[in-house]
């Protein structure tokens, strides 16, 4: 987990590169779909469509493992740790499936301006990515989950981390 820009897809694309199964972050593919339909930004337009799309798709993907190690782009929690950052209230069925769906270990990666791009998707600037680095660490902490912070360094370097922190 870490907010936009932290180098998660990069180090995931390696993490694949590796041989591992990687479950993609859904947001783009949600927006997409959204857009097809004539509704250029969900997020903007429909926050709660948004992220009640985004929830069933990480719970799916949690249902869906595949044998050996699975990683998540983005998890369950990170739903209402954006409702968090946005101000807006967080249903109740969030909550309870942060509760229900539970990964076995997760990484942080920090806010890093230094690697920090937009697009046409990403919302935030990098300050906002920097606040919703620190919502998402405290949001998985108060979840009972102990964050382990992935160092800035080069891709190869955190996957080998990585790897040493999972012991495979």
């Amino acid at each position: 987990m870490g907010g936009p820009g932290s180098g998660k897809t990069t180090l995931l694309k390696a993490i694949e590169s590796a041989g591992h199964h990687v479950h993609h972050e859904i947001s783009r593919e949600v927006t997409a779909r959204a857009q097809e339909k004539g509704i250029q930004q969900l997020f903007l337009e429909d926050p709660m469509a948004f992220s009640n799309e985004l929830l069933a798709g990480r719970i799916e993907q949690f249902k869906n493992p595949v044998p050996g190690l699975n990683f998540y782009d983005r998890g369950i929690p990170d739903v209402p740790a954006y409702h968090l950052f946005t101000g807006d209230d967080i249903p109740q069925e969030y909550v309870n499936a942060c509760m229900l769906y539970t990964y076995d270990q997760v990484f942080f990666l920090p806010p890093w301006e230094e690697i920090y791009q937009s697009d046409a998707e990403r919302y935030e600037d990098c300050e906002q990515a920097v606040e919703l680095g620190d919502i998402l660490v405290r949001y998985y902490t108060d979840l009972g989950y102990k964050p382990i912070t992935v160092p800035k360094t080069n891709v190869e370097q955190r996957l080998t981390f990585i790897k040493e922190q999972l012991d495979y």
